[in-house]
């Protein structure tokens, strides 16, 4: 004759608890599933009936229901797992994560997993694992300027509104001058790559002059429209505005995304918007190039073709050049802006909330 089963009775307190456990979301699903089976037992259903209910196995329900006969509440936690218990203290963690961000080391300008080791008694390991997990990278450090237009806020709004609604029978373009292009020529060959060893270069080189490459990125199909000149006076930007003129549709306006650089607002280039009512001029906020696409598109000539360049003359790089933008516009790859003005700005007083609270 198969054994009787204990009688497994819950008081009010522990039923409510159960309850609890098995319907929070926060808990674990092992301790959910549990609080499950205890309920279902104290039901007066056997072992079997439980099991097919939950669609688990019989001896896990036997298990837990053991378990909590004898331990109770207390019966159905993980066990303590094996091994050496934790070493690090809460305290020393918050230690770590303080002296990181509020103070520097002696004759240092940050901290270093080794440095902080020394200081604080720890393994640089230690330290290193604190450090990701509290997303702290003291050996990086990024650049910064904040605008201080006093128009900031409305140019945000007129530049994003562009980018996400952009005007009908319109195109927009994006427009900036990469200056001071350099021709430079390595002072001996470059090492090729191999297997286990990158390309290497000589870090001297010789000049061999400057080229500008002026630039009219459109924002709606990717393509750019662009022109290189040796100097970059509102002398040559009033020659580019007259090829933008000559390659837009006559039939379109023409909204223009610039920065605040003397040459665009020169009195010449102001007569020569006069007599072209199409154009209409949008200026970013100082300090704010991060808001124009054209930075995206230079940062992807310099990566892809001038970061390792080799020309022994100008012509030579502005040859490589127009070759470079004619391939990227039988390719084109417009920028999916997705901000929103709103969004913009509230990041950015985030931003300095956080930035001003830290030093106080």
């Amino acid at each position: 004759m198969p054994r009787s089963k204990a009688v497994l009775e819950l008081t009010e307190e522990e039923r409510e608890q159960l309850v609890r456990w098995a319907r929070r979301r926060k808990s674990s699903q092992a301790l959910a599933l549990r609080s499950r089976i205890v309920l279902a037992c104290a039901t007066g259903a056997s072992n079997k009936d439980v099991a097919v209910q939950l669609d688990i196995s019989q001896p896990t329900v036997g298990k837990w229901r053991s378990r909590f006969l004898e331990l109770r509440l207390d019966g159905l936690v993980d066990d303590p797992r094996p091994g050496r218990p934790p070493t690090v203290t809460v305290e020393q963690v918050e230690d770590v994560v303080v002296a990181t961000l509020e103070s520097t080391p002696k004759n240092a300008t940050h901290w270093t997993r080794d440095k902080m080791a020394q200081r604080s008694g720890l393994s640089k390991s230690t330290i290193g694992r604190i450090w990701k997990a509290f997303e702290l990278k003291p050996h990086r450090a990024d650049g910064f300027k904040m605008s201080n237009d006093p128009l900031f806020v409305d140019k945000v709004y007129d530049v994003v509104g562009l980018y996400i609604d952009p005007p009908e029978s319109a195109v927009v373009l994006c427009v900036d001058e990469k200056s001071q292009v350099q021709a430079l020529a390595r002072s001996q060959p470059a090492f090729p790559m191999m297997p286990g060893m990158p390309e290497k270069r000589t870090h001297d080189y010789v000049r061999h002059g400057t080229t500008s490459l002026f630039a009219a990125f459109n924002i709606a199909d990717g393509t750019v429209i662009s022109s290189l000149h040796r100097r970059h006076r509102a002398l040559e930007f009033k020659k580019f505005l007259t090829k933008i003129d000559t390659e837009v549709p006559d039939d379109l306006d023409v909204h223009l995304v610039c920065d605040n650089y003397g040459t665009h607002k020169h009195p010449s280039i102001k007569k020569w918007l006069e007599s072209h009512p199409r154009f209409h001029m949008h200026f970013t906020p100082t300090y704010s190039s991060w808001i124009n696409q054209v930075e995206r598109f230079f940062a992807y000539v310099t990566a892809d073709l001038l970061q390792r360049s080799d020309h022994r003359s100008v012509q030579a790089l502005e040859a490589d050049i127009r070759k470079w933008v004619k391939a990227w516009n039988e390719n084109p790859k417009p920028f999916i802006w997705t901000k929103t003005a709103e969004e913009i700005l509230t990041s950015l007083a985030r931003l300095l909330k956080r930035t001003n609270g830290a030093g106080h």
